[in-house]
């Protein structure tokens, strides 16, 4: 995804640093907002994982800090959750006048129960997602609550989240108790997407439950079954994200999904998150990464890990061909590969500046009622599909820079 940082003034005039995450071809079907967890920040990893997966599927996301929080200007202590759905709001003005208006916005525990407040309050929001979020902000006291005696006596205390130090101030208690989020809900027209995990030991899933009663139709529930609050397990994230992009294309208006604007067929970008890389071909879009052992995230496969996949892809589509042609009972094809690089001659004793070849293995396993004549003939047939005779093609690789 591509990256743009942006800076917007909150309602008391402070500067608040968030980043906006575009598809490849920087033109998306529409804009997402995203809320972080209590005390979180915009580049926490779920975060990040769910903003790439929406990016994937054409819809750009702005993801930023809270008041006092991250790079954003102001003091946390002074900050409650009414700031927080005031920042959400002064977040969607500033999309509306320099892009376009959201029409999805996000939020993840207490910053799902911002989303709602401010879903309630802008008029582009079209849907709202909710992400491990409590029934009432109220919940988010459990935090702290050893030292609520201390903020009622003093009018603050400070305690430390994960090994950073928070001051919290009466008027933050007294503003969260003011807030009623099953009445904002019953008054909240618009499709409501609700995530939660039957094991989050910090919001409980019974949260969820009351979001669901409380909410009119259409209302969804996704349980993120063995997922933990903060879901620092990627496939947890991606999995949130994906879903949300298929969910929102429901009720979000757009334009039917657009083909890159390109007049090649594939288009790859890599940016300074190495070494995570997107590949974008007509309306789809994958994700290519580097093992971490190799330095990368292992988002997603190898290059040559997909490049064995474009392989065996061609090889079974080609056989489902043929034997569907031939009308033979052919129920499954699966094709395990692999590729290394051996010597020239295959023989123990080469010289080792001798040149070395790549080698691809490929095993088919068909599943069927076929004859030993048709698993031969499909056998020969896989070496007819198309990749394949390129891959064994002389192979010219021409290379220009583009303007």
């Amino acid at each position: 995804m591509y990256s743009k940082k942006v800076q917007f003034k909150n309602k008391q005039g402070q500067l608040l640093t968030g980043e906006i995450d575009l598809p490849i071809d920087k033109k998306p079907l529409s804009y997402a907002l995203f809320a972080h967890f209590f005390t979180g920040n915009k580049n926490f990893t779920a975060v990040r994982n769910i903003s790439r997966a929406l990016t994937q599927n054409n819809i750009a996301v702005m993801r930023f800090d809270f008041t006092g929080l991250g790079k954003s200007e102001g003091e946390f202590e002074d900050s409650n959750f009414t700031s927080n759905v005031d920042d959400l709001i002064s977040a969607a003005n500033f999309l509306t006048k320099n892009h376009h208006a959201p029409k999805i916005i996000i939020g993840h525990s207490l910053g799902g129960a911002a989303a709602i407040y401010a879903a309630n309050a802008i008029d582009s929001i079209e849907t709202v997602a909710t992400i491990a979020a409590p029934s009432n902000p109220s919940h988010v006291e459990h935090l702290f609550e050893e030292y609520l005696e201390d903020i009622e006596l003093d009018g603050e205390a400070t305690f430390d989240i994960a090994g950073r130090k928070f001051t919290i101030k009466k008027q933050f208690l007294d503003d969260i108790h003011d807030q009623d989020l099953p009445k904002i809900l019953k008054n909240l027209r618009k499709p409501i997407l609700v995530f939660h995990s039957p094991q989050d030991k910090v919001v409980e899933v019974k949260n969820a439950r009351d979001i669901y009663s409380a909410a009119h139709h259409p209302k969804s529930f996704i349980s993120l079954d063995g997922a933990n609050h903060l879901l620092t397990n990627k496939q947890d994230s991606f999995y949130v994200g994906q879903v949300i992009s298929s969910w929102a294309n429901r009720y979000v208006n757009s334009d039917e999904p657009k083909e890159l604007s390109t007049d090649k067929s594939v288009v790859v970008r890599v940016g300074r998150e190495k070494y995570t890389t997107e590949i974008v071909a007509r309306s789809h879009s994958i994700l290519v990464d580097e093992p971490k052992k190799y330095g990368g995230k292992d988002a997603g496969m190898s290059p040559y890990e997909l490049l064995l996949a474009s392989l065996g892809s061609c090889t079974a589509i080609t056989l489902r061909m043929y034997a569907d042609k031939k009308e033979w009972n052919l129920r499954e094809v699966k094709v395990h590969l692999e590729h290394f690089k051996q010597h020239a001659k295959d023989s123990d004793c080469c010289d080792k500046d001798e040149p070395k070849i790549d080698k691809f293995v490929r095993e088919i396993n068909l599943k069927g009622n076929l004859t030993e004549e048709q698993k031969q003939r499909l056998l020969q047939i896989a070496n007819r599909c198309p990749v394949h005779r390129t891959l064994e093609n002389k192979i010219e690789i021409e290379t220009k820079l583009r303007v």
